[in-house]
């Protein structure tokens, strides 16, 4: 997001490997010892999905991200209900089957990391992926009349969204199922903050 809002941000990376998220200094800032945390100024907010709707309102409107912004009442609430639903209906399912299809040397502190917590379950995996039918036959459908979710524009909405759904390509999820998802997604994460973020 901030990439994309041509803001300057320092990132501070936190490892979860080795407890840098339960340091007394992190935790308070964020009890719950989760990432991101975002700090701006004296405001601090955690929640990735808070964090990109703030900095969108924050930042767009006038600045290099205006479109991602809402413009009005009814496109905020779509993108709140888009970054709640990616949260409630897709993201749990595709984080079980991209931890399961990882692959992370065994004796990084990484793969130690996810073996001990997610241990490889072949029935857990086939019914993770299972779940996620319905909310992508729902966002394929969505996305049948329209390139993005709010209007003709990229926007916070697509961004949390695509953030969320980013991790089929480590979790070798075949989108052919959802054709219209797979173009929104390709023209998503082929954005210069995306690929930037990522590389």
């Amino acid at each position: 997001m901030a990439r994309e809002l041509g803001l300057e941000a320092e990132h501070v990376p936190v490892s979860f490997t080795d407890g840098g998220n339960r340091t007394p200094e992190y935790l308070a800032l964020n009890p719950n010892g989760r990432l991101p945390t975002l700090e701006d100024g004296g405001f601090v907010l955690w929640e990735s999905m808070a964090i990109n709707l703030y900095l969108a309102k924050k930042y767009g409107p006038g600045g290099a991200g205006e479109a991602l912004a809402p413009r009005d009442l009814e496109e905020e609430a779509l993108a709140t209900q888009w970054s709640f639903w990616v949260v409630t209906e897709l993201e749990k399912p595709l984080l079980r089957v991209t931890l399961a299809r990882m692959k992370l040397p065994e004796d990084s502190p990484e793969g130690r990391y996810f073996r001990e917590r997610v241990p490889r379950d072949p029935d857990g995996e086939a019914a993770a992926e299972r779940e996620l039918e319905r909310p992508m036959k729902v966002l394929d459908g969505v996305l049948a009349d329209r390139q993005y979710l709010v209007g003709e524009r990229f926007t916070v909405a697509d961004l949390d969204v695509a953030s969320v759904l980013a991790w089929a390509r480590p979790a070798r999820l075949d989108l052919t199922r959802w054709p219209n998802v797979a173009g929104w997604l390709a023209r998503c994460l082929g954005r210069p903050a995306f690929r930037a973020a990522a590389g």
